[in-house]
């Protein structure tokens, strides 16, 4: 019989069904307190921001039913948006698709999600990180946790953050660049948005380092 892999690579892990406060109290026991969550949202999208949340919970009035934000309707997102921002420390950072032209959605992402840290209102102990960067030029510890918006609530708390107020950004930049869609599809590459790109030619929201913008992807 086939021995159960344990080890917490990003290949062979097991994802527990939602997230859990597991890795924010074996932070506080290490003396690593308070622990803030950080995520971001748009780092896909033709045109608009990338914004970042950083989050730092308070034990005591976690809001329930916090997930990853892609795993939740829209009604759920902005009703958990609320309680989180009443319950909360929460601050949030964007980077513009001209900062993402000049340095690259990574840098640009990384460093959105470092000006939401820094942004909090208390000092975090540690700053526990979606994916597999952590932010440079953090004022403390910081861990990155593969698939962490579903893993660990403070994360999940700060994706729904960035997904909500990217998608309010995108739904007012439809009134200053109408005819696009920014309100439907938030600047991502759809049918309905690839159209209207060819119709109108791109805005100052487009990112003009991604394709079909770039200049060598019309080689």
């Amino acid at each position: 019989m086939p021995r159960r892999a344990t080890t917490d690579s990003p290949l062979l892990f097991d994802l527990p069904e939602g997230p859990d406060f597991l890795m924010e109290l074996a932070a506080r026991k290490a003396g690593q307190w308070p622990v803030a969550g950080a995520d971001e949202a748009g780092r896909g999208p033709l045109a608009g921001p990338v914004v970042a949340a950083a989050v730092i919970l308070d034990p005591e009035r976690i809001p329930d039913g916090l997930h990853d934000s892609k795993q939740l309707t829209a009604a759920k997102r902005e009703a958990l948006f609320a309680e989180i921002l009443a319950t909360a420390m929460v601050s949030v950072a964007s980077s513009s698709a001209r900062r993402i032209d000049r340095t690259d959605i990574r840098k640009a992402s990384l460093d959105a999600m470092r000006r939401a840290v820094f942004g909090l209102p208390a000092r975090p102990g540690l700053v526990l990180t979606d994916g597999l960067d952590v932010p440079p030029g953090l004022a403390c510890a910081g861990k990155a946790v593969v698939k962490g918006d579903a893993r660990v609530l403070s994360i999940a708390a700060a994706s729904i953050i960035a997904k909500v107020v990217r998608d309010r950004m995108m739904t007012c930049a439809e009134s200053t660049f109408p005819g696009y869609g920014f309100d439907a599809h938030a600047g991502y590459a759809t049918e309905r948005h690839r159209s209207a790109i060819g119709e109108f030619g791109p805005c100052t929201l487009h990112r003009m380092s991604f394709r079909p913008f770039r200049v060598d992807a019309q080689d």
